[in-house]
């Protein structure tokens, strides 16, 4: 079956839809011949609610939910509010998980995170790792929650024959992404503050940490399509990595964005903040082997990418510091 015919009178509800990602996924959706979208707004139906939930499982009526909505953020803003991370993410959407199987709705996709694997994880990470230790300590509230998913899709799977899967995207970036400095992710937050100091004219930038740690990340618009193809494509009970298989350390990631945004001063880097997981990087081959999924956005040219999204937007009205869910 192709994704036209897989997708043809199916009704698609896409928790987060408004969000970074979720308008990728949107766009993907769409491409993909999907026709019926329905993207519950967090002004009408607080997930968090149970009986917000019902109502948007009657307004929706979906056959797929693809679940990204998420409170999410950067070190700072999982160590401000470490509550918030754990309880909004875990009753989102274990009610909303009991609500679609109990609807009978079709496929239920759960989005997880790459801070569910433990803090030391034998590098590329592999998904038969990931419950061999703790995750790293400033954002484990978030990781465990979003891995409860997992638990949940597991369960249902083998008590109800349920078709849940548990996707783990890698650190994601691209244009339309947060970057508001409090809550950002550390691309868009390096994008921004290179270019204002550029602006201003400042010798020196401030960087959290010592630039050890290692990141891998993954475009938002190859995201969108691993999850689209996920939905049309797998139906198994065991996680599945979405990333791009390439490695680099935030010292080497921060001197390449001020490269790409013109800033030539100094990076000084504030060892008294938190470095957050030593090193992040996937396998990437189960995605491949089980939907074909294979990242294809070279990691510069996406950079270039959302630098030039940012410069843009900054000039016009689009929105610079919302949510990422």
């Amino acid at each position: 079956m192709d994704s036209k015919q897989f997708w043809q009178g199916r009704r698609v509800c896409v928790t987060g839809g408004a969000g970074f990602l979720g308008s990728f996924v949107q766009d993907k959706l769409r491409q993909h011949g999907a026709g019926e979208i329905f993207v519950p707004r967090i002004e009408e139906y607080d997930l968090v609610r149970l009986e917000d939930i019902r109502r948007m499982m009657d307004a929706a009526r979906p056959d797929v939910i693809i679940h990204l909505a998420a409170l999410a953020g950067g070190i700072g803003a999982n160590r401000a509010r470490p509550a918030d991370f754990f309880y909004i993410n875990l009753m989102m959407g274990v009610q909303l998980l009991h609500a679609a199987w109990q609807a009978g709705v079709e496929k239920f996709v759960a989005i997880g995170t790459i801070c569910a694997y433990p803090k030391f994880t034998p590098l590329p990470f592999k998904e038969e790792n990931l419950w061999d230790g703790y995750p790293e300590e400033t954002n484990a509230p978030y990781g465990l929650a979003k891995k409860m998913l997992l638990v949940q899709a597991q369960a249902y799977r083998e008590q109800y024959g349920y078709n849940a899967i548990y996707l783990l995207p890698v650190n994601l970036y691209g244009p339309r992404d947060n970057f508001n400095l409090v809550t950002s992710h550390v691309i868009p937050a390096l994008i921004r503050k290179f270019l204002e100091a550029k602006e201003r004219g400042a010798r020196q930038v401030e960087l959290w940490g010592d630039g050890s740690p290692t990141r891998e990340f993954l475009y938002v618009e190859d995201a969108a399509e691993g999850i689209v193809l996920a939905a049309e494509r797998y139906n198994e009970s065991e996680p599945v990595n979405l990333g791009s298989g390439q490695e680099i350390s935030i010292a080497d990631l921060a001197r390449l964005i001020a490269r790409l945004t013109g800033y030539d001063g100094e990076l000084v880097w504030n060892t008294s903040k938190p470095n957050g997981q030593p090193r992040r990087a996937l396998d990437v081959q189960r995605a491949e082997r089980f939907f074909g999924f294979r990242a294809q956005t070279p990691f510069e040219e996406g950079l270039r990418r959302t630098i030039a999204w940012y410069q843009e937007a900054r000039q016009g009205d689009a929105p610079l510091e919302g949510s990422r869910a």
